[in-house]
């Protein structure tokens, strides 16, 4: 297997998102043994911020850290294991509320890929980019 952050490189849907986190300086932290649950926001997600948004997030260094870190849990809780849960802690600070009714969200994005399995945790790919507030 590998890591959380080989598995979004090699999965060539996550660009933005690895972009980012080497912008960021978190691709360490994500390699390291963990483990992380990552809700993983994939390009169409970034797509559909407002034009310009990542370019902005891009030169704002700690509003980026804490977005990103606003999609990590710490931990590897599988869908089975979050289906018990109504809310978590992001490794932010931040409370992100779930949602089981017509299928998985996290706040306010569907989960449209479960439980991949990483050596240091699990991704769950989002369809929306989780913005704080």
């Amino acid at each position: 297997m590998a890591d959380i952050v080989d598995i979004a490189v090699s999965a060539g849907s996550f660009n933005t998102l690895v972009q980012a986190v080497q912008a960021a300086g978190l691709v360490e932290t994500l390699k390291s043994p963990g483990p992380f649950t990552v809700f993983a926001p994939n390009d169409d997600a970034f797509a559909k911020l407002p034009p310009g948004t990542i370019q902005t997030l891009v030169q704002n260094i700690p509003q980026l850290t804490r977005i990103l870190t606003y999609h990590v849990v710490s931990g590897k809780l599988m869908k089975a294991d979050l289906e018990q849960l109504q809310t978590l802690t992001s490794v932010e600070g931040s409370p992100l509320p779930l949602m089981f009714i017509e299928g998985f969200e996290v706040k306010n994005a569907t989960v449209v890929a479960p439980d991949i399995e990483a050596d240091n945790g699990v991704i769950h790919v989002i369809d929306t980019v989780l913005l704080m507030g």
